[in-house]
């Protein structure tokens, strides 16, 4: 075997501290390598040249280059020794950067371990063997699973670019939390005017299929080829026959349910459709409050119903999809912010979260748009604005900033000065984080043209004063003193987490999620909206904590990413996957329950069970490798000899 060894300075990166050339003078002693240099950049076009100029000349068939995170540039190096003649996976690479220079100052010392990782590649390389892929045929149709702004962007992208889209929306419309909201900043123009025209093209456009009222119960298959089950949850109307008229929740007498559209700000009827845009404006069925179903007397909705579209027995329905590709988009929820006692813990009427105060300034909301203290519905002329309720606060495990609490926060000062030209408004703040295109003059107008006071500092407690008000007492830490303010109505901008059932689906769709909820994205600058399973993409706040026009942009990103897989007819698997030796498999079964994605079954092999790898489902995890008592299980590229002439090697040094 003729192995090349190059090793890489990046700049100061490496050679700061480590003595490169030392290392490569080094590994021309190790079996096997006829040809050594250390290179300044061994990823930029120069040094890839110098790489395969030298498998060219010094006819080699192995390489190993020592430099950066296998994660970052495997691929690039990869596919530079394909270039020149050689299998992709006649390749090492040893991380001499994250693992040696930025941990430690000693260059004695990193130089010694960068020629040991250097030499146990060589010995890995040593015993690798060529791999090849397989080809597969693939199904150009996306399911994106979410229908906020994030996923009606990523689905009309798809859609137009001729793509086949089915789209799963647990909620009874799409629209998702921007539906809810009465402006978006920092332009105070209507949210649904602007995203109404965008559920309209979903529900009309030829090439989109909309499972409202719908969720993922199960995914299986691979990349180009999953199969979905959907269950769609028993509306109690048929919507092949609703019309939307509304004369069912006219005539509904059961007047008192609770509007989870509205974030409950006041009551709604049993059957209802959630507001006057809703996509599909259909009617639904709250089976909890429906006289008809809970007590066997009423039936109004059925007698007024035109079309005869209520159906009280209607039942759960499972359908499958056969799709190609998947785009989560499931957005966000607020977290229970009545954890916080020192607010009232949600007791106090007039304390309200951010959203719930969107829909009071809504004209589609339960006060027609007209602001109205819950308590009593009157005028409120004061009204304290506190922030970070739920965010930035690790004594309740929620460190990291929601993103957009700050501009939403100025942008409904604004609003109540507008609705109440007489009100007051004032903001308790930690910081103003307005990084993003006009933000930052945005909140500089609500302070200075509308006479917003801002406050920095905490607010410690709340409590009414027994005269119909509340007193906020708080802090203002510029001045270094204390403040208590009368409010009429107190709104709190909570902190948002990861969609409820956010883990589950993860593990359905067999990707990675912080301990946040968080789906984690393949890498956070170079792949942002890939995930480490083939064929799942990532839109909008399930990956991390954005506003609209990064949702918007993640979404149309997932969608290039969609358009991009399916412009191949043909797919190709990764070689690095599990193999079984079906001489010592013994059938015990451990591999087929512990494997996360499901790429191993029982099939009859010569009259006996044995376990068997399905090629394009494996993800090369390695997890039944480890777990096989016999060792009949090996990961290619990760055999058991190939790790021991690792170890082996270090043990030499």
């Amino acid at each position: 075997m003729r192995i090349g060894v190059f090793i890489c300075h990046c700049g100061s990166n490496i050679g700061g501290t480590v003595d490169c050339a030392k290392v490569a003078e080094t590994a021309r002693a190790y079996p096997d390598v006829v040809y050594a240099v250390d290179l300044m950049y061994s990823c930029a076009e120069p040094g890839q040249a110098a790489i395969e100029a030298a498998i060219h000349e010094h006819k080699l068939d192995g390489v190993v280059v020592a430099s950066c995170s296998p994660r970052m540039h495997e691929p690039t190096f990869r596919r530079t020794v394909e270039r020149a003649g050689l299998n992709r996976y006649m390749f090492e690479m040893a991380n001499i950067r994250e693992h040696v220079s930025w941990i430690g100052k000693d260059k004695v010392a990193n130089t010694n371990k960068a020629a040991e990782l250097v030499e146990m590649a060589v010995a890995k390389l040593r015993n690798d063997k060529p791999l090849f892929s397989k080809s597969f045929d693939i199904n150009k149709r996306v399911l994106i699973i979410g229908g906020g702004v994030a996923g009606i962007q990523a689905a009309l992208d798809c859609a137009d670019g001729g793509v086949p889209v089915v789209l799963v929306e647990r909620q009874p419309t799409i629209g998702g939390k921007m539906a809810k909201l009465d402006k978006t900043f920092p332009t105070v123009d209507c949210s649904a005017c602007i995203l109404g025209p965008k559920m309209v093209d979903v529900a009309q456009h030829p090439n989109i299929t909309l499972y409202a009222m719908s969720e993922v119960e199960d995914v299986s298959g691979y990349v180009g080829n999953f199969t979905v089950k959907i269950r769609k949850r028993a509306t109690y109307v048929d919507w092949s026959l609703c019309t939307g008229c509304g004369a069912c929740t006219e005539k509904c007498p059961s007047k008192k349910t609770p509007d989870a559209f509205n974030e409950f700000t006041g009551p709604t009827t049993a059957i209802n459709i959630a507001f006057p845009q809703a996509i599909p404006k259909k009617a639904v069925i709250n089976p909890e409050y429906c006289r008809q179903m809970t007590k066997g007397k009423c039936g109004v909705c059925a007698k007024v119903c035109p079309t005869g579209a209520i159906k009280y027995d209607m039942q759960d329905e499972v359908v499958t999809e056969e799709v190609g590709c998947i785009v989560a988009a499931t957005g966000y929820d607020l977290m229970d912010w009545t954890i916080y006692e020192q607010y009232g813990g949600g007791k106090y009427p007039d304390v309200i979260t951010s959203l719930q105060y969107e829909r009071l300034l809504s004209a589609s909301g339960p006060t027609e748009g007209h602001i109205k203290r819950p308590s009593d519905g009157k005028e409120p002329q004061s009204v304290v604005f506190i922030q970070c309720v739920g965010s930035r606060d690790k004594s309740i495990g929620r460190p990291y900033c929601s993103g957009f609490c700050c501009m939403y926060t100025a942008k409904q000062a604004v609003l109540t000065k507008d609705h109440i030209p007489t009100s007051q408004s004032y903001v308790f703040y930690m910081d103003i984080r307005a990084p993003s295109k006009l933000y930052d003059e945005f909140t500089r107008r609500a302070i200075e043209e509308y006479g917003t006071e801002y406050i920095r500092g905490r607010v410690s407690k709340i409590y009414p004063d027994g005269n119909g008000q509340y007193i906020v007492k708080g802090v203002d830490t510029l001045l270094g003193q204390p403040v208590e303010i009368r409010a009429d109505l107190v709104v709190l901008a909570v902190g948002i987490e990861a969609s409820k059932g956010s883990p589950q689906l993860a593990e359905k769709l067999r990707i990675s999620y912080d301990s946040y909820g968080f789906f984690m994205e393949s890498h956070p600058k170079l792949k942002p909206v890939e995930t480490n399973t083939a064929g799942v993409f990532l839109a909008g706040v399930c990956q991390g904590t954005k506003d609209i026009p990064s949702s918007v942009s993640q979404g149309s990103a997932a969608a290039a990413k969609v358009l991009a897989l399916f412009a191949r007819d043909k797919l190709e698997n990764d070689p690095q996957i599990a193999q079984v030796d079906n001489k010592r498999c013994v059938a015990c079964g451990k591999c087929i329950r512990c494997c996360p994605f499901g790429a191993i079954t029982e099939v009859e092999f010569r009259g006996e069970k044995k376990a068997q790898v399905i090629e394009t489902v494996c993800q090369g995890c390695g997890v039944c490798t480890s777990t096989c008592p016999q060792g009949a299980i090996q990961l290619s590229h990760a055999t058991d000899n190939q790790i021991l002439a690792e170890v082996n090697a270090l043990c030499q040094c």
